[in-house]
């Protein structure tokens, strides 16, 4: 243990702290820790100063826990760790984070550490503009695409960037279910002053997951009104979700035609040049350097999204801890030899309609019939599901195949039957074993696993 002369100041214990959490957070302390300022140490408080409201807001939240541990340890005493801004950047900060629920930022969502590709490029370079020019570049920006495909992060680097070039700024980004139960209470409570006040005295609203509006008459009125007030007082509005605006069901028109009126941009699943990318940009922020046959052979096994993408970089390193940190191509091998690339997990559509006519005893004019009795209609919503799922078909395509039903059907189908999903375990079990009986489509994988 140092001496106590050598940690009697703030910048002693600051220091030596820092040292200490070398040892097991490198790649923290490099990004969070190394510009820090030391301000004072008094009644067994070290008060640092932070150079952004992100940066402090960051820390208070998510490191407190640990810089206090390190500073106990290099003085022997308890002491507190206050991270702290100045002024302008602490009001900047009391305007982020004096919420119902707001989402907190994540350091790592920033733009320098997206990474660029055909499949995103449009989203990217719209909300480079918008942080660039809020209100005035792209307003409102609704970006669309399926989970893991980067769509939050782009909403915190915009969130983050816009607060980079002016703290002052008064962002409020939240999930659409915050706004929604929000709603619900102020409903209840008859109080609707405080609830219009918050969302409509902002510079910048970002709302994810903006589809759960779907089917939802009175908070569809309440979020037009938001809409249109901040959007005549040239405030920036900034929406995301899993589906363009006109396949978001019952979604009012006056509501599409708003979402549609700026710009609409998709995100699409990564190529293979773009998934190696973001393997090794990754793996660089985690310290760990991947070799290049490792990064290649991830990005073929790992097809769907980036968040796939880094949970096979999270399996890998496990199994590097296995073998005194090893990273080459026969532990990524042991590491993912069950993951199988997407598009070996394909089925056709018949053997999906196929395998639910079996399991449900039903027919398959019944399920492209107009029928709604229950005993017809889940599983009809079964195969909806899983021909989303396991095929590459659209929604249109997919509702053709049944009736000729519209997308929005198609749509509904498939989130009732992942609600389902998650909520009965007796439900999955069933699914899975349907999904059992397409084994016969993946009796491939194996091979091309032990190939690499």
């Amino acid at each position: 243990m140092p001496s106590l002369e050598a940690v009697s100041s703030a910048q002693g214990v600051y220091k030596e702290a820092i040292e200490y959490l070398a040892k097991f957070h490198a790649s923290h302390v490099r990004q969070w820790f190394g510009e820090l300022q030391p301000v004072e140490l008094a009644a067994g408080v070290l008060t640092i100063r932070a150079n952004t409201a992100i940066q402090q807001q960051y820390l208070a939240t998510k490191c407190r826990e640990v810089f206090n541990e390190a500073a106990q340890a290099v003085t022997g005493n308890l002491v507190s760790v206050n991270f702290v801004t100045g002024s302008n950047a602490g009001g900047a900060l009391a305007r982020l984070g004096d919420s119902y629920d707001d989402i907190i930022l994540s350091p790592d969502y920033v733009f320098d550490n997206f990474v660029v590709g055909p499949c995103n490029r449009l989203p990217y370079a719209a909300c480079l503009a918008v942080s660039e020019r809020p209100g005035r570049a792209y307003n409102p920006l609704f970006i669309h695409g399926g989970c893991g495909l980067g769509k939050t992060h782009l909403l915190q680097a915009t969130c983050q960037e816009i607060l980079r070039r002016n703290e002052t700024s008064r962002i409020l980004y939240l999930s659409c279910d915050t706004f929604i139960n929000h709603f619900m209470d102020c409903v209840q409570s008859g109080d609707m002053t405080e609830f219009r006040y918050r969302y409509r005295h902002v510079d910048v609203l970002v709302i994810d997951d903006i589809h759960f509006l779907a089917r939802r008459d009175r908070t569809q009125e309440e979020f037009f009104h938001t809409f249109n007030t901040l959007f005549q007082s040239g405030k920036q509005i900034i929406l995301s979700a899993d589906c363009p605006p006109n396949e978001i069901p019952e979604l009012e028109d006056r509501l599409v035609s708003r979402f549609n009126s700026g710009l609409v941009a998709r995100v699409d699943k990564p190529c293979y040049e773009t998934r190696i990318a973001i393997v090794g940009k990754k793996a660089k922020l985690r310290g760990i350097n991947l070799p290049d046959d490792v990064i290649a052979y991830i990005a073929r096994r790992v097809e769907s999204n980036t968040r796939e993408l880094e949970g096979a970089i999270t399996k890998i390193q496990g199994y590097a801890m296995l073998t005194a940190g090893k990273y080459d191509l026969d532990v990524a091998r042991a590491a993912l030899g069950d993951v199988v690339p997407s598009s070996e997990r394909l089925v056709s559509i018949q053997t999906i309609i196929d395998a639910v006519v079996r399991y449900y005893n039903v027919r398959l004019a019944d399920l492209q019939s107009k029928k709604r009795h229950k005993s017809i209609a889940l599983p009809r919503q079964v195969c909806m599901y899983f021909a989303r799922q396991k095929t590459r078909y659209s929604l249109e395509e997919i509702g053709g195949y049944f009736g000729g039903r519209d997308h929005t059907t198609v749509l509904h189908a498939i989130r009732t039957i992942g609600d389902y999903r998650q909520q009965d375990p007796q439900f999955n079990a069933q699914l899975e074993r349907i999904e059992a009986s397409f084994a016969p489509a993946n009796s491939a994988a194996p091979s091309t696993a032990a190939a690499g």
